[in-house]
C-alpha cells in the first residue's frame, strides 16, 4: 500500500470511529428537554462527547441511530453508544451525565434500589412529559408527523 493510499485508509478508519461517548436522543419539541440539552451542550463545550440528535426533526432517521423508531424515542429518552447498544431511561442519563464529567449526579443510581426507585419516577415523568409541557398525546405527535412527511398507514413516508 503507498503512502497516499495509507493515509487514504487511515481517513476512511478515523472518520468511521466515533468520537462521541454517546448519542443523546432528545425530543427538540420539548422545551424541558431542551433546556436540559442546552445545558448538557454547554457543559460538552464544543469538545463532541455528547452527539445530541433531535428525534422531533424531519431529518431523524432510525437507521442512524440504533434502529430507535420516532415512537419508540418519543415514549422513553434513547441512548446509542459508539459500537451501536442502545441504552435507555436514567442509564442514558447516567452515561451522559459521566462523558461529561459529571458522573457524580447521577452515580446513585447505579446501586440497585436507587436506580430502580430513578427508574420509576422517570417512567412516571415520561408517562406525562407531553401533557405536563402542553402538547397533544404521543398517538396525536406520531399523527401529525406522519401527515407532515407524508407517510402512508404503514408508515413509510416519501423520500424527498
Amino acid at each position: 500500500m503507498s503512502l497516499s493510499n495509507t493515509q487514504t485508509h487511515n481517513k476512511k478508519e478515523t472518520l468511521n470511529q466515533a468520537d462521541w461517548e454517546i448519542k443523546l436522543l432528545y425530543d427538540g419539541e420539548c422545551p424541558l428537554c431542551l433546556r436540559e440539552v442546552n445545558f448538557l451542550q454547554k457543559r460538552d463545550g464544543g469538545r463532541g462527547k455528547v452527539k445530541f440528535v433531535d428525534i422531533a426533526g424531519d431529518d431523524y432517521n432510525p437507521e442512524e441511530n440504533g434502529g430507535v423508531d420516532f415512537e419508540t424515542a418519543m415514549g422513553r429518552i434513547h441512548g446509542v453508544l459508539p459500537d451501536g447498544t442502545v441504552i435507555k431511561n436514567v442509564e442514558v442519563f447516567r452515561r451522559v451525565y459521566e462523558a461529561l464529567g459529571m458522573g457524580w449526579v447521577y452515580a446513585i443510581t447505579k446501586l440497585p434500589i436507587f436506580g430502580a426507585i430513578a427508574n420509576f419516577i422517570y417512567d412516571i415523568w415520561a408517562d406525562y412529559r407531553l401533557k405536563l409541557t402542553g402538547r397533544p398525546n404521543l398517538e396525536t405527535v406520531i399523527k401529525q408527523r406522519q401527515e407532515r412527511l407524508g407517510c402512508d398507514d404503514q408508515g413509510r413516508c416519501r423520500v424527498d
